[in-house]
């Protein structure tokens, strides 16, 4: 069940660098982390997912690549995580084999139910809140979609929720039905990031 603090890389926001921010996540608790990199290259992207990889394994933590299924492969990734204008997931998913992991994004019920009929791992569910940490997030669903999906889908999928999340407005979140949930802002670009993403983890012991 993947549940929890859901931690993905920023290397624009990070104060420290996606390698320090994983070590930290991982230290914190973090069961699953996502390399996401918009900027790198591929061989900058593949030399970076590898190290990455290498500090979720000895921790048992999951590690999966954000859209490019070639770095999945061939760093060993458990898995990806899609959106709706990246590859479909049919296709990733002939191309990854049934074992691997993989989470897509919805926006709304109809993506949402699309994505579990097609066998997805979990749902990302964004944005939830005005987030400014992913451009073309668009506009936010508020905690109204967690509830409907819950609410369709009788907890058959995990759902993560995304955008716009902090400390304030976490609680209300995870009693929306959120399964996980992540806060990039309010924890990357901080000096002690082990210690701001434990502030989330105890909330889900508190649920």
């Amino acid at each position: 069940m993947i549940s929890g603090y859901y931690f993905i890389t920023d290397e624009k926001l990070s104060k420290a660098g996606n390698v320090s921010d994983v070590k930290s996540a991982v230290s914190a608790g973090v069961k699953i982390v996502q390399y996401r990199n918009k900027t790198g290259s591929t061989k900058e992207m593949y030399d970076e997912a590898v190290k990455l990889k290498k500090i979720c394994h000895k921790k048992n933590v999951i590690f999966l690549i954000n859209d490019r299924i070639d770095i999945a492969i061939t760093s060993g990734a458990a898995g990806v995580h899609i959106g709706q204008d990246d590859m479909p997931y049919s296709v990733a998913r002939k191309i990854l084999g049934k074992n691997k992991i993989i989470g897509v994004t919805v926006h709304n019920l109809k993506e949402a139910k699309n994505a579990q009929k097609q066998g997805a791992d979990y749902l990302g569910v964004s944005p939830i809140f005005l987030t400014e940490t992913k451009q073309d997030a668009g506009r936010p669903a508020g905690i109204s979609l967690i509830k409907k999906i819950k609410s369709h889908m009788g907890g058959t999928i995990p759902i993560i929720a995304i955008g716009g999340i902090n400390l304030s407005n976490a609680p209300e979140v995870i009693a929306a039905g959120a399964d996980g949930l992540c806060a990039i802002s309010v924890t990357v670009t901080k000096n002690d990031v082990k210690k701001e993403i434990k502030k989330f983890q105890k909330l889900f012991l508190l649920r």
